[in-house]
C-alpha cells in the first residue's frame, strides 16, 4: 500500500514537473526569449534554489536569534563526512547505498549530540561546535584518502553544488522538504517562538523546552542535508544566515522578519542561479555572492536617512562630518543620530 502511494505521488510530481512547471517555464522562455529558461536542467535548478530559499531563512531565523547560527555550519561539515560514508561504503564493500541517506543519518545523530552540547557546554559553546565541525569534516577527508582517493572526484558535486547534477529526485525531495519544514514549523510556532527568545519562561510554563530545542535542530540537519547538492558543503550555511540578517535590518516583528528573509533569498537564489548559468561559475557560491550582496545594499540603504538627516540639522558641520565620524569610529563608539 505504501509503495503504491509512493509510486502515484511520484507520478504526480512528474506530471507537475513536466506538464504544469516545464510548461510553464517554456512559455516563458518563449516570451522573454531567454532560451535558458527552457532547458529542463535550469528548470529543475530553479525550482530547487526557490524550495532552498524557502527552507533556509525558515528554520535559519529561529537559529540567528537563539545565537547559535554556528551549527548550520556544524552540521553542513558532519554531513559531508556523511556523504563521505556512503562513498566510502559504496567503494569498499560494492554496496549502492545512496550519499544522501547516509548524510541525513549521520547528520540528523550529530543534530541531536550539537543539541546535547549547547545545552551542557555553557561558555564553552562556540569551542564544542567548532571541534564537531572540524572533526566532521576531518572523518570525510580521512574516508576519501583511505581509498586512495577514488571517491574525490563522486564527492566534488556534494562540496561546491552543481546545477547540472539536480535530478528529478532531487527537486522532489527540495519540494517535499519545503511542505515538511514549513508544516512543522507553522504547527510549533509559538513554542519555537518561545524557547528561543525566552527558553525559561517556556519551562515555566511547561513547555517541553528540549523537544522543541531538538526539533529545531534536527530540521536543520534536514534542510542542510536537501541542499547540499545545489549549494555545496561549504556554502550551504549561509542560506539559513546570511538572508537573515538582512531581514533582521529592516523587520518589525518576527514573522515579518522570516517573510522578508524568504523574500531576500529568493531573490539572490534567482539572481545566483542566472549568473551561474550565464558565466559558467558555481551555483552555491553565485547564490551566496548574491545574498551577500543583497543585504550590503539594504545595510546601505538603512544608513543613507540617518546621514542625511544629520547633514540637514548640521549644515554648518558638513566639512567635519566626515572627520568627526572616523575618530568616532576608531574610537569605537557609535554615530549620533
Amino acid at each position: 500500500m505504501l509503495g503504491w502511494l509512493l509510486g502515484e505521488l511520484a507520478g504526480l510530481f512528474e506530471w507537475f514537473l513536466e506538464d504544469v512547471y516545464g510548461a510553464a517555464m517554456g512559455l516563458l522562455a518563449e516570451v522573454l526569449g531567454v532560451p535558458m529558461l527552457g532547458y529542463p536542467y535550469m528548470q529543475r535548478a530553479y525550482l530547487a534554489a526557490v524550495c532552498v530559499a524557502v527552507i533556509g531563512p525558515l528554520v535559519g531565523t529561529f537559529l540567528v536569534h537563539r545565537e547559535i547560527s554556528m551549527i548550520s555550519d556544524t552540521l553542513a561539515h558532519t554531513a559531508f563526512a556523511g556523504v563521505a560514508v556512503g562513498l566510502f561504503l559504496n567503494a569498499t564493500f560494492e554496496l549502492s547505498l545512496s550519499p544522501l541517506l547516509t548524510a541525513f543519518v549521520v547528520a540528523v545523530v550529530t543534530a541531536l549530540l550539537v543539541e546535547l552540547l549547547v545545552e551542557h557546554a555553557g561558555a564553552y559553546t562556540d569551542t564544542s561546535l567548532a571541534i564537531v565541525l572540524t572533526g566532521g569534516f576531518a572523518v570525510g577527508s580521512i574516508l576519501i584518502t583511505a581509498t586512495g582517493g577514488g571517491i574525490a572526484v563522486g564527492i566534488d558535486a556534494y562540496l561546491f553544488g552543481s546545477l547540472a547534477t539536480v535530478s528529478k529526485g532531487d527537486v522532489g525531495r527540495l519540494v517535499f522538504m519545503c511542505f515538511f519544514v514549513g508544516g512543522l514549523v507553522t504547527l510549533a510556532y509559538r513554542p519555537l517562538l518561545y524557547v528561543t527568545f525566552d527558553a525559561t519562561a517556556a519551562r515555566a510554563v511547561r513547555l517541553g523546552v528540549r523537544r522543541y530545542k531538538r526539533l529545531m535542530v534536527v530540521l536543520t540537519a534536514l534542510v542542510v542535508v536537501s541542499a547540499m547538492q545545489i549549494m555545496g558543503v561549504i556554502l550551504v550555511a549561509a542560506m539559513l544566515v546570511v538572508p537573515v540578517a538582512t531581514a533582521a535590518l529592516i523587520a518589525r516583528s518576527f514573522k515579518h522578519s522570516i517573510l522578508l528573509a524568504i523574500l531576500a533569498a529568493e531573490f539572490a537564489a534567482i539572481a545566483g542561479v542566472t549568473l551561474s548559468y550565464v558565466y559558467g561559475i558555481a551555483a552555491g557560491g553565485s547564490i551566496v555572492v548574491a545574498a551577500i550582496a543583497v543585504y550590503t545594499v539594504v545595510l546601505i540603504v538603512r544608513k543613507l536617512p540617518a546621514d542625511a538627516s544629520l547633514r540637514a540639522l548640521n549644515p554648518s558641520n558638513r566639512r567635519q562630518a566626515g572627520r568627526s565620524r572616523d575618530v568616532l569610529e576608531a574610537d569605537g563608539g557609535d554615530e549620533q543620530q
